[in-house]
């Protein structure tokens, strides 16, 4: 067959993503913090979106316009009286007395600083980790130059949580020195504070931490070093029948091994916490629940009273800039038009939530109902890639709590009768069981299956396993306690 070059018709329906449908889908799933950083780029970015001006309420007290007048004119005349060539006239300033004193109480209006007072910390570029508190610690000592070196290997050899991941072969290769040297240099950053760290396990760690206490207690030594796999099942009876210890003797002692920290560098971690806020609030008001949309904080855009003047005149602008502007305007409207039809479709997907889950407003995660993003969307008329795209990273704040939106999306579980419990429902009970238990003779996973059989809820064991993992529950064996 030979090839050959022709020109046809073809008639076909297609979704062409332009750049202002990407933006749009962009913007809906957007969390509210990463909102707040695009609304702030789009202003720097587009000359005609401006933020609207805050309405500043007039002074209530004019008095307080003459203090700031009075303190003003109280500046003027210190600065007349410093003023002039004379160095002998300017008192000498203690640079490092200033920089000691720079968050104290010293005030020119002789009153304390407000709390919000900046700190000489706040202008530190990163803050002070694990690394830099010991390193801290180690400039104090007199040691030699090849303790220097090993100390410094080890501390930057330590994990987040304040344990060595060298070994002494690794110093000792690093170092060009003994074992014995290595070992002392270890032994130096493990007498530093925090207690524990540059342990190589947990069992060291803890034993670095008895060895702090004022008390000596060798029962809970003797548990730790021998007993760590007993510790860490619960098994007080065996570990009394293995030391000779009155099992009320080793209840004491594993008292004392629990105020201790397991992981002593996790203190000094530089991870921040990124606080969630709600995108919506829903608030029940005479029996009703009401949604309010959470615009504190973000910016409200308008177009710029300024350029659209400009645009208004027909001469003064060269085409250049006209089309430049214009363009802009299309951009910047088609953004606001975007930041709403947002709003909007979040007040609608959380109009629908709260009428599928309104036994869980009212009751709490018990009552929780079976719900799929396909009966959102048919009931808001939206497609559901849009509902996932609303659902994600948006939080409401409810009467029972702060939860995500994907949160009220749960599988349903089948019961004997044909009815559905919702998966999450049923975490529920099991976590409101596992509370209720007897210490002494905790329910296992078997019993509990058992025990939501009789409330007409059919779960395997193995279900029940992975719920109680989700839930981060222990097994039996770990929460099993004895007298």
């Amino acid at each position: 067959m030979a090839l050959e070059l022709r020109q046809s018709l073809k008639l076909a329906q297609k979704l062409v993503m332009t750049p202002q449908l990407r933006q749009a889908i962009k913007l809906l799933q957007l969390g509210r913090l990463e909102l707040t950083e695009a609304l702030q780029a789009e202003i720097e970015q587009n000359p005609m979106l401006e933020e609207v001006p805050s309405v500043l309420e007039p002074t209530a007290n004019p008095e307080a316009l003459s203090a700031e007048e009075n303190t003003y004119q109280a500046e003027a005349v210190v600065t007349d009286r410093i003023k002039g060539d004379d160095p002998a006239s300017v008192t000498e300033v203690n640079w490092d007395d200033y920089s000691n004193a720079f968050d104290s109480d010293l005030s020119f209006s002789h009153e304390a600083p407000p709390a919000d007072a900046p700190s000489q910390f706040d202008f530190i570029s990163a803050t002070p980790g694990l690394a830099s508190y010991l390193q801290w610690q180690l400039t104090h000592l007199d040691m030699t130059e090849l303790d220097v070196e090993l100390t410094t290997f080890i501390v930057c050899n330590l994990d987040e949580h304040g344990f060595l991941e060298a070994s002494i072969e690794d110093i000792c290769t690093f170092g060009n020195c003994s074992n014995e040297e290595a070992e002392g240099a270890l032994l130096l950053v493990q007498s530093l504070d925090p207690a524990g760290v540059a342990a190589r396990d947990i069992r060291e760690s803890l034993l670095l931490q008895l060895d702090r206490l004022d008390q000596d207690h060798p029962l809970a030594w003797r548990i730790v070093e021998e007993h760590m796999g007993l510790l860490e099942s619960r098994n007080y009876a065996q570990i009394s029948k293995e030391t000779g210890a009155p099992l009320k003797k080793v209840h004491e002692a594993v008292s004392v091994i629990q105020e201790l920290t397991p992981y002593p560098g996790n203190e000094f971690s530089n991870e921040q916490t990124n606080y969630v806020v709600p995108d919506v609030f829903v608030y029940k008001v005479d029996g009703e629940f009401v949604i309010q949309l959470n615009d504190e904080g973000m910016p409200q855009l308008q177009l710029s009273s300024e350029y659209q003047q400009l645009l208004k005149q027909k001469n003064g602008l060269s085409p250049e800039s006209r089309g430049y502007l214009r363009e802009n305007k299309r951009n910047a409207e088609w953004f606001i038009k975007s930041i709403e039809q947002r709003q909007r479709t979040i007040y609608r997907v959380m109009e629908s939530l709260l009428k599928f889950q309104r036994d869980f407003f009212e009751y709490g995660s018990a009552a929780m109902k079976p719900l799929i993003l396909r009966d959102v969307a048919e009931d808001i008329g939206m497609h559901e890639s849009t509902v996932s795209r609303v659902t994600s990273n948006k939080y409401v704040h409810c009467p029972q709590g702060i939860y995500e939106l994907k949160y009220f999306f749960s599988t349903a579980v089948a019961t004997p009768d044909g009815d559905s419990v919702a998966a999450e429902a049923i975490k529920t009970r099991i976590r409101q069981l596992v509370n209720g238990e007897n210490p002494i003779k905790p329910l296992s996973d078997s019993k509990i299956s058992e025990l939501l059989a009789k409330e007409n809820i059919s779960v395997a064991r193995r279900t029940v396993a992975k719920y109680r993992e989700q839930l981060k529950i222990l097994p039996v064996k770990h929460r099993r306690q004895t007298h």
